[in-house]
């Protein structure tokens, strides 16, 4: 999205100071620390921006904000639907250790249920992957803890399209996401169209505070398997890919608002709604993807967005958007979005120091009066400020 988490990695690098200054900052064990080999630096230009170059910019870039991102939409063979959301975001502050932070969550749509857990890494991590890919493994481990070495890696890895994503909680982390029977998330995905350069050349210029490059792969199949305490499954469904890195800390300081969104006529919608601290929108804008691939910029003033609906959560108190509707005037489509889970709030303070929600919604459209379904997911940041961790 448009800068997705940017203030949140500016926390995060807040905690890689925290941890210079005295405490943990080895990803892993001794015992158990692999091979480790750094990305590649890309050299900073001089001037921003460069063109786009893919599979190569999959890869890691040696920027202060990066970050790979997937929702998506799965079915089981039992008739249960499911949303996840995976991702692991990279921040780079001047001297100070490259720090790692990762949220898995899995939305249980038919049984009304939300599962979420973190990692957060400072240091080195494993990136073996090509200059034309990337494979990254956060382990999770803190020296000061022994009970948490030996922790399976959450693997993300991909090229071209072509990705696997893997994470699966111990022991420790599913009781304390309130799960102990566990959770775990395991597909291959497949692009199905090329990918999208947001705002035409996928170059976001957020003026002072810098600018991001930015794609996305917004049509993806997928196909694996999840468990949840307790209970695998087999599934298969679709996914949505977010790749955005730059020299970047914090745009949007009132947060902002992401939709993703596919419709069953095979047109993929896309749009940001970022808010400054006074609540105005310095940065509105939105990418539609054709069936067959063709990407077309979205000005703000080609589509509105109007709230619907809201809901409060009952352990932050932040009182969220909770149903919208999106007109976009030029294609005689309308969109109607209401989550499947009221409550899909990620309380991420421990790694990325933010409180969001994100999740799974239900569609309903109307396009030259035909009516259309669909699927899609809403970010929502900024709603419930940064309070200090519980």
């Amino acid at each position: 999205m448009t800068i997705r988490h940017g203030l949140a990695l500016l926390a995060l690098a807040a905690a890689v100071a925290a941890g210079c200054a005295g405490g943990p900052v080895l990803a892993n064990p001794p015992a158990q620390q692999p091979v480790v080999v750094e990305p590649t630096p890309t050299p900073v230009p001089v001037h921003d921006p460069l063109p786009v170059e893919l599979p190569r910019d999959d890869a890691p870039h040696d920027r202060l904000t990066e970050w790979w991102y997937y929702t998506g939409h799965l079915r089981d063979k039992d008739g249960g639907r499911w949303g996840f959301e995976y991702v692991i975001f990279r921040a780079e502050r001047g001297g100070f250790p490259v720090s790692w932070a990762s949220h898995l969550a899995l939305t249980d749509e038919t049984r009304d249920a939300f599962h979420y857990a973190q990692r957060l890494e400072i240091g080195p991590q494993v990136d073996r992957g090509p200059a034309t890919g990337f494979d990254l493994a956060l382990v999770g481990a803190d020296p000061t803890r022994p009970e948490t070495f030996g922790r399976p890696a959450w693997t993300m890895s991909g090229s071209n399209g072509r990705d696997r994503l893997a994470a699966r909680l111990a022991d420790d982390e599913a009781v304390a996401a309130g799960v102990p029977g566990g959770l775990a998330l395991d597909l291959t995905l497949d692009a199905t169209k090329p990918a999208a350069l947001h705002d035409r050349d996928g170059w976001i210029d957020f003026g002072p505070a810098g600018g991001s490059y930015y794609y996305s792969r917004t049509a993806m199949t997928a196909d694996g398997s999840i468990e949840v305490d307790g209970r695998a499954l087999e599934v298969e469904g679709s996914a949505w890919f977010d790749h955005q890195w730059g020299d970047f800390i914090a745009v949007g300081g009132g947060g902002w608002d992401w939709f993703a969104i596919n419709l069953d006529d095979g047109t993929d919608l896309t749009i940001s709604l970022v808010r400054d601290a006074d609540g105005s929108y310095p940065l509105v804008y939105g990418t539609l993807v054709d069936p067959d691939g063709t990407v077309r910029h979205l000005e703000r003033e080609a589509f509105e967005v109007e709230i619907t609906d809201r809901w409060t959560s009952p352990r932050t108190g932040a009182d969220y958007p909770a149903g919208w509707r999106i007109s976009v005037p030029g294609e005689d489509l309308a969109i109607d979005l209401e989550p499947t889970v009221a409550d899909q709030e990620l309380d991420t303070r421990a790694t990325t120091g933010v409180v969001y929600w994100e999740g799974s919604q239900q569609v309903t459209a109307t396009r030259d009066g035909l009516r259309l379904g669909g699927e899609a997911y809403v970010e929502l940041t900024g709603y419930a400020g940064v309070a200090p961790a519980r």
